[in-house]
């Protein structure tokens, strides 16, 4: 032990470690003792990307950036072990980073901490916060399948919709006309290059920032932020009532820190990392790619909205709510801290978690997807295993229309449930439908047998929510 410190003390006599840091880590803050566990996400986040940067690092030793070679190169990492742990642990950490900064930007807003002197604070962290979606959407497509291939293209072409630039956009996304090898190219030069050292500095900056004008302290009712007095009254109470950062505040960041870091590695070994789709096949024009979780939100608002709306959405909508974010500590750098103080503060964070929520929960549902792999009905669903009925079932698996039509719980959402369609239609009903077709769904002339339709038509008859009256079912002598 007295050899590490002798050694230690030689380090810091020649670098000056303790004259440089020794400040940061005993600096004094707020002690915000009922609330103290809301200011750790912000840690949180850079522990989180710091795990990325590692295991990126690692990734980016065995990936090859050709369009020919990049698929096969992350099916070889992903056939070994420790790369499959990989691939998982930077899966799941970007999904961390998107929860954890997307919980402290609420937090702050909440806490109005965007106020002065912390504006500037508020618009790097705004800038970071951006800086996290686009690598969270760049290290997508470097999986080079079907869904990251298509989802590039996609992006292009809403970014195609923005007014005078929309052109330059899209070719300046995909690096070109078409979506290729110069495509992955840029998209992984901007995942492991620009983009991180974008982050790295914004973070130097904001870290600074914080240092600079303090961690903010917990908001109170009747106490305003007054920019004339304000940083007179926060060094008074923090030299009177705060507590030194190191250890006294910081060991709450490490403690949140290392349990979401033992969260990622739990989840990248139990689960591991999403299954690579198909090779990326530019002549599949019907592909659906999905997203990742954190974009299927998004993804499901701009299926559901009416088209008419669309371009209102993808350029308006993103342009209105960057707005929000610069112009809030610009406007409002004063007054009220308290979110009782400003319950509109509330009600925007309600509707967009709610608005979120809800279009999150609809993409995964995917109402405008059929469901491919949707199993035959079992035989409790369909009441006999022989018989018309029994092969009528069957038609309507064959076909394909349960992939689109629920029964009884089984089957897509894209169009009608057919669980009572014995009760809402007569046979001439179903059998006209079923040869005229309707929106999203295709005629079926010449596309069943008399025998198949016969069959399909007794299968649909046979459909109620309630059983018959009892006369239908045993007629009288």
């Amino acid at each position: 032990m007295q050899g590490l410190a002798r050694l230690w003390h030689w380090i810091d006599d020649i670098c000056g470690l303790s004259a440089s840091f020794g400040p940061i880590f005993t600096h004094r803050v707020p002690a915000a003792k009922k609330s103290a566990w809301l200011y750790v996400f912000g840690s949180a986040t850079l522990v989180v990307f710091l795990v990325q940067v590692v295991t990126g690092i690692a990734l980016a030793s065995a990936y090859v950036t050709g369009s020919g070679q990049a698929y096969d190169s992350l099916r070889f990492i992903n056939q070994n072990t420790l790369g499959h742990v990989l691939r998982g642990i930077h899966y799941f950490g970007a999904s961390a980073m998107i929860v954890l900064i997307g919980i402290h930007a609420v937090r702050v807003y909440l806490m109005a901490a965007y106020k002065y002197p912390r504006q500037v604070n508020w618009l790097t962290g705004v800038a970071l916060l951006l800086l996290t979606v686009l690598m969270a959407f760049t290290g997508q497509l470097l999986r080079w399948d079907q869904t990251g291939f298509w989802t590039a293209v996609v992006a292009a072409e809403q970014a195609g919709r923005t007014p005078l630039i929309g052109n330059w956009l899209g070719h300046f996304i995909l690096a070109g006309d078409t979506a290729g090898g110069a495509t992955l190219s840029r998209f992984f030069a901007a995942h492991v290059f620009f983009i991180p050292a974008l982050i790295f500095a914004l973070l130097g900056f904001h870290l600074y920032l914080v240092l600079h004008n303090g961690i903010s302290e917990p908001p109170k009712a009747g106490r305003p932020v007054d920019p004339r007095t304000y940083r007179s009254w926060y060094h008074a109470m923090v030299a009177r009532d705060g507590v030194p950062f190191w250890p006294d505040a910081a060991w709450r960041d490490l403690v949140f820190g290392l349990l979401i870091v033992l969260t990622i590695l739990t989840l990248a070994i139990l689960v591991g990392p999403p299954n690579l789709g198909k090779p990326p096949d530019p002549t599949i024009i019907q592909a659906s790619p999905r997203p990742d979780w954190y974009f299927l939100w998004y993804f499901a608002l701009l299926s559901l909205i009416p088209k008419w709306s669309e371009n209102l959405v993808i350029v308006l909508g993103p342009l209105v709510f960057g707005l929000f974010l610069v112009f809030l500590p610009l406007l409002g750098g004063k007054g009220e801290r308290h979110p009782l103080r400003r319950p509109w503060s509330i009600l925007i964070v309600a509707f967009i978690v709610g608005i979120i929520g809800y279009y999150w929960h609809m993409g995964v549902l995917a109402p405008w997807s059929p469901r491919m792999d949707a199993p035959p009905l079992p035989v409790a669903v369909v009441g006999v295993a022989s018989g018309p009925v029994a092969d009528g079932a069957k038609v309507f698996h064959d076909k394909g229309c349960e992939f689109c039509h629920t029964v009884s719980g089984y089957g897509g959402i894209r169009g009608p449930d057919l669980s009572d369609a014995g009760d809402r239609m007569t046979r001439a009903e179903i059998a006209t439908r079923i040869f005229s077709g309707a929106e999203n769904m295709p005629s079926y002339t010449g596309n069943l047998t008399p025998a198949q339709l016969a069959v399909l038509l007794d299968f649909l008859e046979s459909r109620h929510l309630k059983p018959p009256a009892a006369t239908a079912m045993f007629p009288p002598r």
